[in-house]
Order: C-alpha cells, then sequence, then structure tokens
C-alpha cells in the first residue's frame, strides 16, 4: 500500500460562488465519510490562512520567513493509502469534482 496526497490551492475555488460553499463542503465531506468506509483514509483538511507559517532553521533559530515556493502554499489536502497509482487518481477525481476544481496527486516515498 502507498500513501498518496491529494492536493489543491485554495486559489483552486476563486470561481466557486459563495453561495455554493455549503454544497461544496457537503459533497467534499461525503468523500471523506466514502474514503473512511473504504479504509484508504490517513488524514486531511484545510490549511488555516489566518495563522502565518513560521520557518525553524536546522539550528532551531525561529522567523517569519518561508521557502520561497510555498509562499503560497495554502488551500486543502488529503492522504489517502492506497494499492495502485490508478485508484488513488480515482479518488482524486471524486476530490475534484465534490470540492470542483482540480486536484494535484503526488506519492510519498
Amino acid at each position: 500500500m502507498t500513501k498518496y496526497l491529494i492536493s489543491f490551492p485554495s486559489s483552486a475555488m476563486g470561481h466557486i460562488p459563495r453561495e455554493d460553499f455549503p454544497a461544496v463542503s457537503e459533497a467534499s465531506h461525503e468523500v471523506v465519510r466514502e474514503a473512511k468506509r473504504a479504509g484508504v483514509w490517513v488524514f486531511g483538511g484545510g490549511i488555516n490562512e489566518d495563522v502565518p507559517s513560521i520557518m525553524l532553521s536546522s539550528d532551531s533559530t525561529v522567523s517569519s520567513e518561508t521557502h520561497p515556493q510555498t509562499i503560497e502554499f495554502n488551500g486543502g489536502f488529503t492522504v489517502l493509502e492506497v494499492a495502485t497509482k490508478e485508484k488513488a487518481r480515482r479518488w482524486a477525481a471524486k476530490i475534484a469534482v465534490a470540492c470542483r476544481c482540480g486536484q494535484e496527486l503526488r506519492e510519498f516515498q
């Protein structure tokens, strides 16, 4: 079994009217419930964009900096554990439909 990260930036949902958010939320929660019933759910959630990230260096120094490529790291993510990449793709597609936006799929080592 392999773990997969399925994620999207919050900007990917910018096309969704505010009044549709409750329906999107319910659809995405239904996919989570389905993944739990299937026994493939590991964990997931959304990044709290109201709380700034911090950087801890190798010498334990703390700063408000971040890696340049993650300055805009936000949105939601799901980690699933499935037998094949094809199964991971199917779950990512279900999440894409529920969230009404594309999902990035990455495999953990």
